[in-house]
């Protein structure tokens, strides 16, 4: 008897990253009838077909999650949320229906279809749960795990010499591992250390954890959010503005960092004007070279007249703790940063390969949407002759 399949992995509907949340209020209050399609890749070269039967399972367990009275409570108590969305999500269910899992050209293929906010909240429990599925049969001897995680932490720790460092002062972590974490289990266990040991520490992304453990919980708004405003907007060269102005319908005065790369900096900045740049606090990498694309957002800033001091640059791709120290000295007087540190935090140990794995919008309205970026190699899509259109649209070579 597999001990993985046997119970469900995720017992908790806040087990997510917040922006999912954020983002579903948003659609729940401006977009309630857009149908979209999500489809899931593993940019490695892994194979993941084994996992279809288990997979399938766990699946099914997440349409019995809810939010719990507590959960409930937890969430009024915040400031962001109406009271017309908190009883949607009171009474939302995950709908495992609309979420098709095949071996596709040997291949893991999954593709989830339906209502924008039926589909919107899918994304991280599948990441999440392939993951924990494909560590768990490579590396089953869990508790050892459990140890070399927090051992390899205490070590990158050790190395950035934070009790000691002086200039590491306004230096700021977030966790962002949910999504490839090792497990459900290694997660608890790094923000605890976290949590107890470091000052540095001062939030997750992950709703459930910022409430069982009383933290900040951060996140503002996806790649997705911008795609579906490709097809919702009627010019495509205003979807970014539209996105923008959306977004600040939904939250005017909280969640005012805007992601940048859903084309690339150049494309994104060209439509952050002065009056978007004064309402947004601040901006989030997540593709390409992050010390640049940091001197573009100063350089935009100045150019508005927009004091870069009074701004918020957020770090999020594919950060370490030496990486993001390495950038906080570089931009430290310049702006102020904040990192959100993901896999390297939640699925960092020795012997371990992560999973690069994501699960991104390919439709919406019936319609093509794509993600570009920065980084050639995170430019998804289905439809090479909309990502031309897009490209040509916004002179992205």
């Amino acid at each position: 008897m597999n001990q993985i399949t046997d119970f469900p992995i995720l017992d908790s509907i806040l087990d997510t990253d917040a922006y999912k949340i954020f983002m579903q209020q948003a659609v729940f209050h401006q977009y309630p009838d857009i149908d979209v399609k999500a489809e899931f890749k593993c940019r490695g070269t892994e194979d993941l077909n084994f996992l279809i039967p288990q997979l399938k399972k766990q699946i099914r367990f997440v349409g019995d999650l809810a939010l719990t009275n507590e959960e409930f409570t937890y969430l009024a108590s915040l400031p962001y949320f109406e009271t017309d969305y908190l009883n949607y999500l009171k009474n939302f269910r995950y709908n495992p229906d609309l979420v098709t899992v095949s071996n596709t050209d040997n291949h893991l293929s999954i593709s989830i279809e339906g209502s924008w906010l039926d589909v919107i909240l899918w994304e991280i429990p599948i990441l999440s749960l392939v993951c924990e599925l494909y560590q768990r049969t490579k590396h089953p001897d869990t508790e050892n795990m459990r140890k070399k995680a927090i051992s390899h932490l205490q070590e990158k720790l050790e190395h950035i010499d934070y009790k000691n460092n002086q200039d590491l002062n306004g230096f700021t972590v977030v966790d962002f591992g949910t999504r490839r974490r090792f497990s459900k289990q290694i997660q608890e266990d790094v923000l605890h250390y976290l949590q107890k040991n470091c000052p540095f520490f001062v939030g997750t992304s992950n709703f459930h954890y910022a409430r069982v453990m009383n933290l900040k919980p951060v996140g503002t708004q996806a790649h997705e959010w911008f795609q579906a405003h490709q097809q919702i907007a009627e010019n495509l060269g205003n979807f970014q503005k539209l996105a923008l102005n959306s977004w600040l319908k939904e939250y005017p005065d909280q969640l005012g960092i805007a992601l940048t790369d859903c084309i690339n900096m150049d494309a994104f900045l060209a439509d952050f004007d002065k009056s978007l740049a004064e309402q947004f606090t601040g901006v989030r990498h997540d593709s390409g070279d992050p010390l640049l694309w940091g001197e573009k957002a100063i350089k935009h800033y100045k150019s508005l007249g927009i004091d870069p001091k009074t701004k918020v640059l957020v770090f999020s791709d594919g950060l370490s703790l030496d990486k993001a120290v390495s950038i906080y000295r570089y931009f430290k007087g310049k702006t102020n940063t904040s990192y959100g540190i993901g896999t390297s935090l939640t699925c960092d140990i020795p012997g371990v390969t992560a999973l690069n794995v994501v699960l991104k919008l390919t439709e919406c309205k019936g319609k093509p949407v794509a993600k570009i970026s920065d980084a050639p190699g995170k430019t998804l899509s289905q439809d090479i002759d909309f990502i031309n259109k897009l490209k040509a649209q916004f002179t992205v070579a």
